[in-house]
């Protein structure tokens, strides 16, 4: 891969990272601010509803962060854009739509076909 993609991945998941944690510390905000008091169970229940859906949208943005603070650390090892599977050079199309991949486009539809036929 060219310098200059290199560079082009490590700013593009730089800022993903970035963007990702300051939405973190902003749900965290969100979740700390005024406890409400409810007189109605129903808008308790839509609360603690939201509160759930909440909770599950940072739990992904957490492996998000895990994800790209691995893609940075394969830049940093000059294992970035290498299948983890085959070993092959993994496409720059590819890279650029899901620069977190670990995994080439053939070896990631095999995998996806393994576990559909497993039943995942």
């Amino acid at each position: 891969m060219r310098q200059e993609d290199l560079e082009y991945f490590r700013n593009l998941l730089n800022g993903q990272l970035a963007d990702a944690l300051k939405q973190g510390d902003l749900t965290l905000e969100d979740m700390t601010d005024n406890p409400e008091i409810f007189a109605d169970p129903a808008d308790r229940a839509t609360m603690e509803s939201d509160r759930a859906f909440t909770l599950r949208i940072r739990d992904r943005e957490r492996k998000l962060i895990k994800k790209i603070s691995a893609a940075i650390a394969r830049l940093d090892n000059g294992t970035f854009g290498i299948c983890e599977e085959c070993g092959e050079e993994i496409g720059v199309p590819r890279l650029k739509a899901r620069p977190v991949t670990r995994l080439c486009i053939h070896c990631k539809s095999k995998q996806e076909e393994d576990e559909h036929l497993r039943g995942e």
